[in-house]
């Protein structure tokens, strides 16, 4: 493609990335999607060999000089790139001959971003059906407490032996337990007050309270971006959110059996034009908890964000529940990944101050 051609700005201001290779696979031309796309700069990358800056399959290779030989275009779905950075891409990728030059051009479109999107959406209404369900069974729950509770009084209240009420108190005391455990399913009632917020006065707050639970026991990493603003947020409901999974890390990495002492970081992130759900943001606060434990089962790895969920034998499943909920009502997001090693739970909060009022 000569570079005084005259689409070259209009392939520069496509979102599609578009790439341009001669017969022997070289880089002739790459707009600016391509550049975001496969983290390199034209102006370096330009008579490179394609292959050096992402990886297949060696069929793959021989598709593209196919393609060469024979003229044929083809297309390619939901093909897994490994780029030159060790970063993972799924993409749908064409290839298509260039009829009066001496290479191919090849149209790539991303997917990572709208599986994402996807995922998040399922969950995100999932997690809702989740809560309504659970928010119908409290009710109904509590209501016969309540009057089994009266009874239980009123019946102490007749004994004519004052060892009986042992008895009554057994029931009372069963009954309040299975109202507070409704009472954790249900979450917190309140709405949040948003006021600006520094996100590492929460951490802060947070890694103090580990300190005094844990001592040296557990060594806390700091990485932070002191770039991020203050943003509109609840800072008690933020706090309640981030130390249920710091200390779900922190139980992980006391229980397990390591070679090495346990390890929590605490990341923070600009995260720019990202999407939570059907809401694009501009700028999103992006704050990771790690750990280095053994991680979650893969069996509930999926399942972790619903209430009564857990890989702990002492656990209750409903401190990750609560968290995402807390998130969500900052119209955030929170995710997780882990391998054994290293477990990372990612948060997700806008930083625009529309949601606020």
């Amino acid at each position: 493609m000569p570079s005084e051609n005259p689409y070259k700005s209009i392939l520069d201001h496509l979102n599609i990335a578009v790439i341009v290779v001669d017969s022997n696979l070289r880089l002739k031309h790459i707009n600016t999607a391509a550049e975001v796309l496969l983290a390199v700069s034209q102006a370096k990358v330009l008579e490179t060999p394609l292959l050096h800056y992402f990886r297949e399959s060696d069929a793959s290779t021989d598709s593209f000089r196919l393609a060469l030989k024979n003229g044929d275009q083809f297309t390619k779905r939901r093909a897994l790139w490994q780029l030159h950075n060790g970063q993972q891409l799924t993409v749908d990728y064409t290839v298509t001959p260039l009829p009066d030059q001496d290479g191919v051009l090849i149209e790539i479109v991303a997917l990572d971003r709208l599986l994402r999107i996807s995922r998040e959406e399922a969950l995100i209404a999932s997690q809702e059906t989740t809560r309504n369900l659970v928010r119908s069974m409290a009710h109904e729950i509590k209501n016969p407490l309540g009057g089994i509770r009266g009874a239980a009084q009123l019946l102490e209240r007749e004994l004519p032996d004052e060892s009986l009420t042992e008895f009554t108190q057994i029931i009372i005391e069963e009954v309040d337990r299975l109202r507070n455990l409704v009472d954790r399913m249900l979450g917190p009632r309140q709405q949040p007050k948003f006021a600006p917020t520094n996100a590492h006065e929460v951490l802060e707050r947070i890694a103090s309270v580990v300190k005094v639970e844990c001592g040296s026991e557990i060594r806390i990493r700091r990485d932070y971006d002191p770039s991020i603003p203050e943003f509109p947020a609840d800072k008690e409901m933020l706090i309640q959110a981030l130390l249920n999974i710091v200390r779900n890390a922190m139980q992980a990495l006391q229980e397990a059996d390591l070679n090495t002492q346990g390890v929590i970081t605490l990341r923070t992130r600009i995260q720019r034009q990202y999407t939570i759900g059907q809401q694009h943001h501009n700028l999103v606060c992006r704050i990771e908890i790690e750990d280095n434990g053994p991680g979650i089962p893969a069996d509930i790895l999926t399942d972790i964000f619903y209430p009564m969920i857990t890989g702990r034998a002492e656990g209750t499943g409903l401190g990750l529940a609560i968290s995402q909920h807390l998130i969500q009502q900052h119209h955030g997001l929170v995710e997780c990944e882990s391998l054994p090693g290293q477990t990372i739970f990612s948060i997700y909060i806008p930083l625009e101050q529309s949601h606020a009022a």
